[in-house]
């Protein structure tokens, strides 16, 4: 079964290339295309797509302002040139799953991105991954605990705060006392309840929260 995609852009040039890019894969096809997010929100309600990818600029209503009830009928992955990290963080609170920069990314990682947050999981170009982390330290633990997740040990906790600083997993092995295979067990145990697949996702996810 194809996965619908909605293209969002107010560059027609860049919708066709999108769209050119995203015909590679026989998985998925475009359903419409918008060049605001007010004429996205129609199309999104109409068409229930399974992704959205969103361009930040854009007149009439911009990305960020329509983010969070596009989000409600699709999941969506912004795609933009803009890599001002307040525009990501403001992105990624509101809902986005993913963030791409172009000139970051290839084709391939394009569409892998969609396939990645079809099945709930998140997709971030270096820039937004860093914002991603500097918004986990400076989120309040206490704030970013949430059993509907999974309950967490303190010792996945701990391991979680370094992941989200960006250590290594020797790095973490080495401030916790630790060997690097209990690090790799924990992390997948933080992984699992996290329902995540990678360290990445992992540092969304509890910014998410």
């Amino acid at each position: 079964m194809a996965i619908d995609v909605l293209v969002v852009d107010d560059n027609q040039i860049m919708r066709a290339a999108l769209r050119g890019i995203l015909a590679a894969d026989e998985r998925l096809q475009v359903v419409g295309e918008a060049a605001n997010g007010r004429e996205a929100l129609a199309l999104a309600r109409q068409l229930r797509p399974a992704v959205t990818l969103l361009d930040h600029r854009m007149p009439i209503a911009d990305g960020l302002s329509v983010v969070g009830e596009l989000g409600q009928h699709s999941a969506v992955l912004v795609l933009t040139s803009s890599d001002d990290p307040g525009t990501i963080a403001e992105m990624l609170q509101r809902g986005a799953r993913g963030y791409l920069v172009h000139g970051e990314f290839e084709p391939t990682d394009l569409v892998r991105a969609v396939h990645e947050v079809v099945g709930g999981r998140g997709w971030l170009s270096p820039i937004a991954a860093s914002v991603a982390v500097s918004m986990a330290r400076e989120r309040p633990r206490r704030q970013r605990v949430d059993p509907a997740r999974g309950s967490l040990t303190e010792r996945e906790l701990e391991v979680l705060e370094l992941l989200c600083q960006g250590l290594s997993n020797a790095s973490i092995a080495q401030q916790l006392w630790l060997t690097e295979k209990t690090v790799k067990n924990h992390l997948n145990h933080i992984f699992a309840k996290l329902g995540v697949r990678s360290r990445t996702e992992a540092v969304v996810r509890w910014t998410a929260e």
